[in-house]
């Protein structure tokens, strides 16, 4: 069905091959996840297969690719659309129309596919996703989950031969997690389709059923772009698991504790669950005794002032009207009562389409208040879509925009320091619209902290990372709230939350449903449920067992990771 013959891809701007002599065959119906370190390819191989590479990104590309039988170079676009269905990293990008029916419509109209079918495909793809509310909502309303997921349904009306599938899970909760993967099941038993599979939440992805619910065969590419395993998933993750964490691989839980125990079962075995306690205990001991709480006065940072507060706060989706006279927007959120001080970090959790991000927005002054206000200094925010915020040409620039305003010396320092810190130095000179989604955001990231704002708001601020930049990431939030600010992000990386997070918000039926201490807020099941929220296995493990060390034993775990990475002038870890 898909077929790499001894493909090597060079692109311009960068002096190494990103793929060396990769020989891939999928046959129909197989499913395969890819896995390797950041810069092995893994996105380059579904743009060869796709034709983006060379057709619209220019590369020098030896060997050949073919899609059913024929090579992508003598192929069009339209020819090779009959056969593929793709959903990209930033799913948005691809959306064209107003409505999402329109979207869906429109590649059955481009196939040709008789009128009296279109309807109910329609209806058909967007159950089988689990949003056949929105069908007639306007895209520009989707939430990024709700347009990951509207997505993928566009990407399977058309029952394509193939499935390429680039983080398809990054932006959604719980549920669509559970939901993206069984429709994908649905259409491989229904239509045979072919699927290759890059994913970071391989844990959430492989749930109760563990490494079994992943595709049957793996395929990692190593640090150079070369295919240095090809196989059954088990069998692959079994012999590479140690390396591929080490490198700052998200891995399946049960692959990771094996990765540092040697002892398969995840928590069922008596060694993983020994690890645990034993970084709980060391954990304990290098902090020493816990101070006496005052309930009347926590402590939350060097003093008690309050950096960003609401009062009585709503917050709606809105977008510029095209008449005088539209309606206002009706409030996803009411009555938000919030304080934030220095010292803290505050984590937004709740389901797709909650109003996470809306909130966000109406924070940092970018969306008005419904109701209610926000009072504090404006805070910086790093959008959940990097792009969104990216305003200059290269990444130097694009870290050093807006600094003459808030430095008169020393511009030259700070940014260099924000490209150290955030692994950029070797892309100083690349334009950031040109780079991987991860690397996009680092720079994101980069640019916001480069400010010094007292409040850092983040949208999903780990979405598209690979293990290690995930965990500087973490260090990075926590380093902000330690030195005085404070911080409010919204995720559906639990495991981040519960790494970072001293405080919970948890949204759900159109307001806050509890604001408490992580552990607490976690521990909650019945909010939990009413939300939405699924921990993954570890954190639930943890906030039931030894919830007062939750966050030494997943920075205890992130250790492992930070000890064996690769330099931090070289790229590495997956994406």
């Amino acid at each position: 069905m898909v077929g790499l013959a001894g493909v090597s891809v060079t692109f311009a701007a960068r002096r190494d091959p990103v793929l060396r002599d990769v020989s891939l065959r999928l046959a129909p119906g197989e499913q395969v996840v890819l896995l390797g370190p950041s810069g092995s390819g893994k996105s380059t191989v579904l743009h060869t297969v796709t034709g983006v590479v060379p057709h619209t990104v220019p590369a020098q590309v030896e060997g050949e690719v073919t899609v059913a039988g024929t090579p992508t170079g003598d192929t069009t676009v339209v020819e090779r659309s009959r056969h593929l269905g793709v959903l990209a990293q930033d799913p948005s990008a691809g959306v064209c129309l107003p409505v999402v029916e329109q979207e869906l419509a429109l590649p059955m109209e481009n196939d040709a596919v008789e009128p009296g079918e279109i309807d109910a495909r329609i209806d058909a793809a967007l159950e089988m996703v689990g949003v056949a509310h929105l069908r007639a909502r306007a895209t520009s309303q989707l939430s990024g989950g709700e347009s990951q997921r509207v997505a993928l349904a566009a990407a399977t009306v058309t029952r394509p031969q193939v499935l390429l599938l680039d983080e398809p899970t990054s932006m959604l909760d719980g549920d669509g997690v559970g939901a993206v993967r069984a429709a994908l099941s649905r259409v491989v038993g229904r239509q045979g389709a072919a699927t290759v599979l890059v994913e970071h939440r391989l844990d959430e992805w492989a749930g109760d059923r563990g490494v079994a619910a992943l595709p049957g065969r793996a395929v990692v590419l190593d640090e150079s772009g070369r295919v240095a395993a090809d196989g059954p998933t088990e069998d692959v993750l079994a012999l590479h698991g140690p390396r591929l964490h080490a490198m700052g691989c998200w891995l399946p839980l049960e692959t990771e504790l094996r990765a540092l125990t040697g002892a398969a079962g995840g928590l069922a075995h008596a060694d993983n669950v020994a690890l645990l306690e034993r970084l709980a205990d060391q954990g304990a001991e290098e902090a020493g005794p816990a101070p006496v709480p005052d309930p009347l006065h926590p402590a939350t940072g060097a003093d008690d002032a309050v950096l960003l507060s609401t009062s009585g706060l709503a917050v709606a989706r809105t977008t510029p009207a095209r008449r005088r006279r539209e309606p206002a927007a009706r409030p996803v959120l009411a009555g938000v009562d919030l304080q934030v001080r220095p010292g803290e970090v505050v984590a937004v959790l709740g389901a797709n389409g909650v109003g996470k991000t809306t909130l966000l927005l109406t924070l940092a002054g970018l969306l008005p208040p419904a109701a209610g206000a926000v009072a504090g200094p404006r805070p910086g925010l790093v959008f959940q879509n990097p792009e969104h915020q990216f305003v200059a040409s290269s990444v130097r620039a694009e870290v050093a925009h807006g600094l003459r305003a808030v430095t008169d010396g020393g511009l030259d320092g700070v940014v260099d320091r924000q490209l150290r810190r955030h692994r950029l130095e070797h892309l100083a000179d690349q334009n950031p619209f040109r780079l991987s989604g991860g690397e996009k955001r680092r720079v994101s990231l980069a640019a916001m902290l480069a400010h010094e704002r007292r409040v850092l708001l983040a949208d999903e601020p780990t979405l598209g990372l690979d293990r290690r930049d995930a965990i500087a990431v973490a260090s990075t939030l926590a380093d902000v709230a330690a030195g005085g600010g404070a911080v409010v992000l919204a995720s559906h990386d639990l495991r981040l939350v519960a790494t970072v997070a001293t405080r919970v918000l948890v949204l759900g039926e159109g307001g806050v449903l509890t604001d408490a201490p992580t552990a607490r807020a976690l521990g909650d099941e019945a909010v939990l449920d009413r939300a939405r929220v699924r921990l993954p296995a570890l954190v639930g493990w943890l906030v039931h067992r030894r919830p007062d060390d939750l966050r030494t034993v997943l920075r205890g775990l992130d250790r492992s990771v930070a000890v064996a990475s690769p330099a931090p002038d070289r790229p590495g870890g997956c994406r």
